[in-house]
């Protein structure tokens, strides 16, 4: 196929979690919008689910996704501030075989058009684990906005040129 043909979309199953103390599926506004943008993409809804801050739960629900075959990529939203109970980054580096580190960079760089010096305070992060990708967004709508429309969406699209995620899906797992 040459290098410029079209290419025909492919869905991704994604999970999402919410990490808060207080929010439920009804107050959740960060977790639904990623939900509605994954949808609205094309894509599948693999799992939803909603965790207190505390970094062996979120740890376990984001183990069990990335042991699932059924789930290529985790986004989560909230935990990633630099409170005592912001504990995501905490929680998810560890699980991680490769950390991307672009997305990080990138993410603070555009949000810093909104919001000025206080991205400073946003640890999101992105990596691999098991051949699975996971983002982690802070918890504020804007933020999660921010993440898919921005960085996210091109990139779990197969059409996006030069080169997105998804079509490394089938690599992340060589030895």
């Amino acid at each position: 196929m040459p290098p410029d043909a079209p290419r025909e979309f492919r869905p991704v199953n994604i999970a999402v979690l919410t990490v808060s103390d207080t929010r439920t599926l009804a107050t959740d506004k960060s977790g639904g919008l990623l939900v509605d943008r994954l949808a609205d993409a094309g894509h599948g809804l693999a799992d939803r689910q909603i965790v207190a801050d505390d970094i062996y739960r979120i740890r376990g629900v984001v183990s069990a996704w990335i042991a699932d075959p059924g789930v290529d990529a985790i986004i989560t939203t909230g935990g990633t501030g630099i409170t005592g109970r912001d504990g995501t980054p905490e929680a998810i580096a560890p699980l991680l075989d490769k950390v991307i580190e672009g997305f990080g960079e990138l993410f603070r760089a555009l949000s810093f058009e909104d919001i000025g010096t206080s991205s400073l305070q946003s640890r999101c992060l992105a990596g691999v684990a098991n051949g699975t990708f996971v983002f982690c967004l802070p918890g504020s709508t804007n933020a999660c906005a921010t993440g898919w429309d921005r960085l996210i969406a091109a990139q779990l699209d197969y059409r996006h040129r030069p080169c997105n995620l998804v079509e490394l899906m089938p690599r992340l797992k060589e030895k």
